[in-house]
């Protein structure tokens, strides 16, 4: 299940890597939000995905963009990855209730435990603007991130 652009984007608060709670909604009428779902911190795919934003960071957390990457892992989990990493973003657990809000956004792999590969972009009213959801396996394109902020 995806979720139909135009519609309002599922609020949620998650604690970011350093326990600090992270409300979608608190950048409302500010910011357009980038939230990417990444299956599992630490794993290959995963890891290159969010070091190549680390490395372009300012076309992706800047006065009129967030980005807020999400996994199922625990916080205790995100802040050792974040730090490991160098990730200058926040890095948020949907941990407990597990997987809630990969599954608000229809993305929870109940086999695995774990959200696939979800993008979700959501403009400043809180709208979806753009998608895409990869198989676990599959790395997702910055580039495309790029240009559907662009066409904001």
């Amino acid at each position: 299940m995806s979720l139909a652009i135009g519609s309002h984007a599922p609020d949620f608060t998650l604690k970011n890597q350093h326990g600090e709670e992270v409300a979608l909604s608190s950048f409302k009428g500010k910011k357009n939000v980038v939230v990417l779902f990444i299956p599992f911190s630490f794993t290959g795919i995963c890891t290159g995905e969010l070091c190549a934003m680390r490395d372009d960071l300012a076309a992706f957390q800047n006065e009129d963009v967030e980005l807020l990457a999400v996994s199922c892992d625990s916080m205790f989990t995100q802040k050792v990855f974040a730090e490991q990493e160098g990730y200058k973003f926040s890095v948020l657990s949907d941990f407990w209730p597990h997987g809630e809000v990969a599954k608000a956004y229809g993305i929870f792999d109940e086999a695995r435990g774990c959200a696939i590969r979800g993008t979700f972009i959501v403009d400043k009213e809180g709208a979806l603007r753009w998608q895409v959801v990869n198989a676990i396996g599959d790395a997702r394109n910055i580039a495309d991130y790029k240009a559907a902020l662009a066409a904001l």
